[in-house]
C-alpha cells in the first residue's frame, strides 16, 4: 500500500510540476532531450504520443535507458526522501504504433532494505494498472491537443 502512495505522489508530483514554466533541473532536460521533439514523430518505432506520455509521467525518476524506436524506457531506483527503507524501479514498454491500452506495459519493481540490505518486495498489480492508465490518459491529452493546433 506504501508504494502505491509514493508512486501516485510521484505522479501527482509529475502532473503539477508540467504546470509551472521554468523548467531549471538537469534531470529535466536530459528528459526532454528524449522527447518527441528531439526525434521526428514519424520516425519513432512506436506512437509518439504514448512514448510523450510515459516521458511526461515518469520525469521525475531518475533515467537509465529510453529507447525510441524500441519503445523501452527504464529508470532506475528512486528512493522517496520519506522512505529511505523502500525503493522503486519502473520499466516503460511501449509495443505499437498504435495509441492502444494494449500496446503498454509498465513493469514497477520494488525493494525494501533489512538488516542493510535491499530484498526484493511485492508490487500491487493495481499500481502497474494506475500508472498505465495515467500514461494512456496523458497521451489522449497530447493527441487532443495536436488535433486542436491550427
Amino acid at each position: 500500500m506504501r508504494i502505491i502512495q509514493i508512486l501516485l505522489a510521484v505522479v501527482l508530483a509529475v502532473q503539477l510540476s508540467a504546470c509551472s514554466s521554468s523548467k531549471s533541473n538537469t534531470a529535466d532536460m536530459e528528459w526532454s532531450q528524449i522527447g518527441v521533439s528531439a526525434v521526428a514523430p514519424r520516425s519513432l518505432g512506436v506512437n509518439a504520443y504514448l512514448w510523450q506520455a510515459a516521458l511526461d509521467t515518469f520525469a521525475s525518476l531518475p533515467l537509465v535507458k529510453a529507447d525510441p524506436f524500441g519503445g523501452v524506457i527504464i529508470s532506475d531506483w528512486y528512493t522517496a526522501p520519506t522512505s529511505h527503507n523502500e525503493r522503486m524501479k519502473v520499466t516503460v514498454y511501449i509495443m505499437d504504433r498504435r495509441l492502444l491500452a494494449e500496446g503498454l506495459k509498465v513493469r514497477v519493481f520494488r525493494q525494501v532494505r533489512n538488516n542493510g540490505e535491499w530484498q526484493n518486495a511485492t508490487v500491487n498489480f493495481d499500481v502497474e494498472r494506475k500508472l498505465e492508465d495515467t500514461i494512456l490518459t496523458r497521451a489522449r491529452e497530447l493527441r487532443l491537443s495536436a488535433v486542436r493546433r491550427p
